[in-house]
């Protein structure tokens, strides 16, 4: 069973942006796509350069979901699910999100 763990504040996130939180002793990439509070979590670890780098990837839009595209080498991410757009045998973790008050949590 996850447990939800307080990881920063939604005005931590500048809308449209991601950032990295340490959840647990992992990498986790919180996005916050647009400015309300609805808010993102994957694996920071982008499977195909091997470096934690997705929560510096830019936020895009394909067919109406969701993806961030590694800064490295450009893969989309999708930020609900994790599956890869390029490549339909990869998929990061996707974490579940919630929002109470102004504190994001995160379930890791």
């Amino acid at each position: 069973m996850s447990k939800w763990t307080k990881v920063c504040q939604l005005d931590d996130i500048i809308p449209g942006t991601g950032v990295c939180a340490l959840v647990n002793g992992k990498q986790i990439a919180l996005f916050r796509p647009r400015a309300n509070k609805e808010i993102f979590a994957i694996d920071n670890m982008d499977p195909f350069a091997k470096a934690n780098v997705l929560s510096r990837g830019l936020i895009c839009e394909h067919e109406q979901q969701l993806w961030v595209a590694s800064p490295l080498k450009k893969q989309r991410f999708n930020l609900q699910d994790g599956r890869c757009l390029e490549n339909q045998a990869v998929t990061i973790t996707a974490y579940k999100t919630k929002v109470t008050g102004d504190s994001i949590e995160v379930a890791a």
